[in-house]
């Protein structure tokens, strides 16, 4: 696993989190930050969020007007199977779930469909990981 993730880490440029919230003090908030730091490029999506980290939030992968590389999801696990559909619809490379996020069936049917799939693993982690001290 670990291969793939650096793989992801490595080629991945830009970053859709699903549940970004605009509160500085929330994880989701945090490790988007961290990522848009390390130069990736950072699409929220959050139907309550106009804008979050300086960038125009989206109520759906659906509306972003751009190619996504990763989804990286910070939703109940119970929520994740429509996150994956719309993923596989939009032509994302990845489906990342966050820490304490899971979902056996969603990662399956991701997988069917050719996403590559990260589960119950931190983003800001795993690249701290591979670059310490950043």
């Amino acid at each position: 696993m670990d291969e793939i993730i650096e793989g992801i880490l490595r080629e991945s440029k830009t970053v859709a989190v699903v549940g970004l919230s605009p509160k500085p003090e929330r994880a989701s908030y945090e490790v988007a930050s961290y990522l848009q730091q390390q130069g990736y490029r950072i699409i929220p999506v959050n139907p309550m969020a106009d804008e979050v980290l300086g960038e125009r939030s989206y109520p759906n992968l659906k509306a972003v007007p751009e190619k996504i590389d990763v989804v990286d999801v910070f939703r109940r696990s119970e929520d994740v199977p429509g996150v994956v559909e719309e993923a596989i619809e939009v032509g994302a490379h990845t489906i990342w779930m966050q820490d304490g996020v899971v979902n056996e069936a969603a990662a399956a049917r991701a997988r069917e469909a050719g996403l590559q799939v990260v589960m119950d693993r931190c983003m800001l982690r795993e690249h701290h990981k591979l670059h310490p001290g950043r």
